[in-house]
């Protein structure tokens, strides 16, 4: 496939296209830079109410936890007050009394020891679940994080992508020898030409037919196509008026004018198959009877 620089060499004069591309490019990183202070804006928010929750698990577990300990010590300490009392009794008492207090002391020191047992696993649980909420909530506030850093890295990268596919666009004259607009040849430059937002686009895949196939505001009919030299013959019909663009190439603006705009609508085809051509359709933002 020939190089289109080679064929349609760029012409001078086009600095009004180059100062319109620094434009649009600018266009797109101040709304890349508007994503991205949403983002954090959002991502502060997500991270005070991670830690509002936080801090109110927090204060209810203590609460609960105040008002448990309380009960379990005053239960505790009566058990405490029982096992004194029983063996005071049983120290006092008769052999049969004294092994009825002892068996009644032995029986309130388990229920001693168990109780100590219960609280000191509830404890041991509630402290559990406090480090469980505090790892979540950290967990929570690093993905919060990795996600500012993630925004930042695609805000970077899609900046490095646009200038990058932006410099490699031309600009050359179409077959009406009026200088074109910037002219993609695949699907990144198609985006990156998108994001600019200097024109409108409208991409196609035809192919050969009787009969006319609408494209944006205007009707194509492909009457030709030649895979080995990467040529075609189409029909445009625009303002009912017909046009034919004979024996055309792949990446060659095909300019034609319509009653719409005082620019030129292009049409580039980026593809010549055997059994359709693919290619988009740039028409002008500006929709003005010339």
């Amino acid at each position: 496939m020939s190089d289109p620089s080679t064929i349609y060499p760029a012409q001078p004069g086009g600095s009004p296209v180059k100062t319109a591309l620094v434009a649009g490019a600018l266009v797109a990183l101040v709304a890349a830079n508007i994503y991205l202070y949403v983002q954090m804006d959002r991502t502060r928010t997500d991270l005070a109410k991670v830690r509002e929750t936080m801090q109110t698990e927090l204060t209810n577990l203590r609460e609960t936890s105040s008002v448990s300990t309380a009960s379990n010590r005053r239960h505790i300490e009566s058990l405490k007050e029982q096992l004194e009392e029983a063996r005071k009794h049983a120290a006092a008492s008769s052999s049969q009394a004294k092994a009825e207090a002892v068996a009644r002391a032995e029986a309130l020191a388990k229920r001693l020891a168990e109780a100590q047992a219960q609280e000191r696993a509830r404890v041991s649980g509630e402290i559990s679940e406090v480090r469980q909420q505090a790892s979540a909530a950290n967990a929570d506030i690093a993905g919060v994080k990795t996600e500012v850093g993630g925004v930042k890295t695609d805000v970077a990268s899609t900046k490095s992508e646009l200038e990058k596919t932006i410099a490699d666009l031309k600009s050359v004259r179409g077959d009406l020898g009026v200088q074109s607009g910037l002219i993609a040849t695949n699907s990144s430059e198609l985006d990156a030409l998108k994001r600019l937002g200097q024109r409108n686009y409208f991409e196609f895949k035809l192919g050969k037919s009787k009969q006319f196939q609408r494209v944006g505001d205007i009707s194509i009919q492909v009457k030709k196509m030649d895979a080995k030299r990467n040529r075609y013959t189409i029909d445009v019909l625009a303002d009912d008026k017909k046009t034919e663009k004979k024996d055309k190439g792949v990446n060659e603006p095909v300019q034609f004018y319509t009653a719409k705009a005082r620019q030129p609508y292009e049409l580039v085809v980026n593809q010549v198959t055997k059994n359709q051509i693919v290619g988009y359709l740039s028409t002008p933002k500006e929709q003005i009877a010339r």
